[in-house]
């Protein structure tokens, strides 16, 4: 069973960051079959050094768009690219556990329904201080639960199939929730998901990353999948309701800072 690693470079990140997460991929204990480079956009000469480097290993298969199209496109673009139906995910500025890649093999090798098994995240901050975990459902019912309520994978974990993927139409655009869309789309087609109960992925976060989780353009992304849920019968009206309310709270009312000691007191280990 082949697979492929799939992952995206842009300008903004950090050199230092896709250096150690290219790193994490070729130490695996279980190595990909190829890893799938989407470059989107132009980069700065740091950055462009490195990627051609990588571009000289046999494992690679280097792709550039133009003009930066955005995460969704970039990763739709790379998706269509990869040879083998098996594909893990991997962000530019995250470290992958050494066996990572050979935990979730043995899930699809021993469960052939399964569609996406993803993990647990453990964040931390740019000195290299833990910032907590961030812990997924395990089990496919429990993920579909959760689902109704907050995204149920940390997407930079996950390895998924790449047919069900597609049969759900893939990764399309959505402010900062693509992954999020895709989850509830392959639940639709009653895919099958599974966790597993381990950290898979140290998670690089900073100040920005709960600016990002926050303002109108944010809440209004997250108020868009609401109603998707509810029109497709996924959450009732009452679990709307509810959804809309906190997100506005912490999206829209609440400053940074509230935002997060919200994320840090409540929705991490």
């Amino acid at each position: 069973m082949k697979f492929s690693v799939q992952m995206c470079v842009y300008n903004g990140d950090d050199v230092k960051y896709f250096e150690e997460a290219v790193q994490s991929i070729l130490q695996q204990s279980l190595l990909p079959d190829e890893v799938v480079l989407v470059v989107d956009g132009p980069i700065r000469q740091k950055l462009d050094v490195l990627v051609q480097q990588y571009a000289r290993l046999p494992l690679f298969k280097v792709f550039r768009l133009p003009v930066n199209q955005g995460l969704g496109y970039a990763r739709c673009f790379g998706l269509e690219h990869c040879r083998y139906d098996y594909v893990a995910i991997m962000d530019a500025d995250d470290v992958s556990v050494p066996d990572r890649f050979f935990r979730q093999m043995q899930c699809f090798v021993q469960d052939d329904q399964l569609c996406a098994v993803g993990g647990n995240i453990q964040e931390v901050y740019p000195d290299g201080t833990l910032a907590g975990r961030r812990l997924v459902p395990e089990l496919n019912a429990d993920i579909y639960d959760y689902l109704r309520r907050r995204c149920p994978f940390n997407h930079m974990t996950v390895m998924f199939c790449k047919k069900s993927v597609i049969a759900a139409g893939g990764y399309l655009d959505w402010y900062y929730n693509e992954d999020y869309y895709l989850w509830i789309r392959m639940a639709l087609q009653k895919c099958k998901f599974y966790n597993l109960p381990a950290v898979l992925v140290r998670a690089h976060v900073d100040a920005a990353t709960y600016q990002r989780r926050g303002g109108w353009r944010y809440f209004c992304s997250e108020c868009a999948l609401q109603k998707f849920m509810y029109r497709h019968g996924i959450i009732s009206i009452y679990r709307f309701g509810v959804n809309v309310f906190l997100r506005f709270c912490l999206q829209v009312l609440f400053p940074n800072s509230i935002r997060k000691y919200i994320f840090r007191k409540f929705a991490r280990d």
